[in-house]
């Protein structure tokens, strides 16, 4: 099963960043909760959520997730939230000082893999990411179509 649709246990997935597995190297995952507001718990817990075009910008000693839409509540409002606004993550101190050493140093870039429910609790896990190249997301394409034909033909002989 791919990293991405894989649920650990007592996780409910809200979300999830396909593209990012395929424009990116995951080098490293870090767990982060988010300061919601309650229209947009409300909105993720109906699963309104879509990490697609989202980043993390880490500003004045603070983590900040960026360009993650997450619906307008359907009941709520004229106080309802704005659907892209910045959300700030809840990292310790030496979390974000060493994501960003990282990022000045190897020219790596934070990226929302996934969104998910743990303890009733909304957590974010983020990669620390290095761009592919066009060869290597056509190399990554041939092996899933090889892996997926080779699945075929073991599945027809059995």
């Amino acid at each position: 099963m791919s990293p991405q649709r894989k649920a650990r246990e007592g996780e409910n997935i809200i979300a999830t960043n396909r593209a990012a597995y395929h424009n990116y190297f995951v080098v490293e995952t870090i767990e982060a909760g988010m300061e919601l507001r309650g229209t947009e718990i409300k909105s993720l817990r109906d699963g309104g959520a879509n990490l697609r075009e989202g980043f993390i910008r880490i500003n004045g000693g603070e983590a900040w997730l960026v360009n993650v839409h997450i619906s307008p509540y359907e009941q709520g409002n004229v106080n309802n939230h704005d659907p892209r606004r910045e959300r700030k993550l809840l990292l310790h101190r030496a979390e974000i000082i060493a994501m960003g050493t990282k990022i000045k140093q190897k020219g790596l870039t934070l990226v929302p893999l996934r969104m998910y429910w743990k303890r009733n609790h909304a957590k974010l896990e983020i990669g620390l990411v290095k761009g592919k190249r066009l060869y290597d997301k056509r190399e990554a394409i041939a092996a899933r179509d090889a892996r997926r034909e080779i699945d075929r033909a073991v599945k027809t002989r059995a």
